[in-house]
């Protein structure tokens, strides 16, 4: 029975992605952010549960790349496609622009799914931080609709972020091998600063943790190892 756990944890995130596309096709955007956080904190759990129970398996690991293609990979596509249909450029063919985000959001999960140096770590941007940001910006355009309304800022957007994901960036993972400082203190200070960030500025704080996770990531492996 408890080898069946994980896979259905992993179901409740394709579940909660799906139920995510749908609100966001119907343009309400701030419910499916709200649902890239539910899947996103099954997609945490699951591969969790799946080492605490020593019941990690191959068609797990593909369900999992599965779900996360269409919380992660589509449901951003449709997030920025309907940012791009009300955007000041106003053409029926730019908004199809935004499911670029989703082709390589699946490159991005195929590599990972065959690259032997991503056990541990990523190389390139992961698809569910990739996917926060994404849905970050409908928040934003309420402060800032000059940024978010621009087309030619959504689709440098695009362009920056396709790159991100099948970067050769290395970019350290939430798994944890023990709980010290010593071995975790770049994951703990990305932790804590987040959960401030995300205190005082909610979603708008998620494009300063995009910047500052990657930035961390690049001092983590460039600071020697004692």
């Amino acid at each position: 029975m408890k080898k069946h756990i994980p896979n259905a944890i992993t179901c409740a995130n394709l579940f909660s992605g799906c139920i995510g596309v749908v609100f966001a096709f119907k343009g309400e955007l701030e419910i499916a952010a709200y649902l890239v956080l539910l899947s996103g904190i099954f997609d945490f759990f699951d591969g969790m549960v799946a080492r605490l129970l020593n019941v990690k398996s191959e068609i797990g690991k593909q369900l999992d790349s599965l779900a996360d293609m269409v919380s992660f990979g589509f449901l951003p596509g449709v997030v920025m496609y309907q940012l791009l249909k009300v955007s000041d450029y106003s053409s029926e063919y730019l908004p199809y622009l935004a499911f670029i985000i989703t082709v390589f959001s699946a490159l991005r999960l195929a590599k990972f799914n065959i690259d032997e140096r991503q056990t541990e770590d990523f190389i390139g941007l992961n698809t569910p931080m990739n996917t926060l940001f994404i849905v970050s910006l409908p928040f934003i355009a309420k402060d800032y609709p000059e940024i978010i309304g621009s087309s030619i800022a959504l689709i440098a957007i695009i362009a920056i972020t396709s790159y991100l994901l099948v970067s050769e960036i290395k970019i350290f993972s939430f798994k944890l091998s023990d709980t010290s400082w010593a071995n975790n203190k770049f994951k703990f200070i990305f932790l804590i600063a987040s959960l401030i960030l995300i205190g005082f500025l909610k979603f708008v704080a998620i494009p300063f943790i995009l910047v500052f996770y990657i930035g961390l990531s690049i001092l983590h492996f460039r600071t020697p190892k004692r």
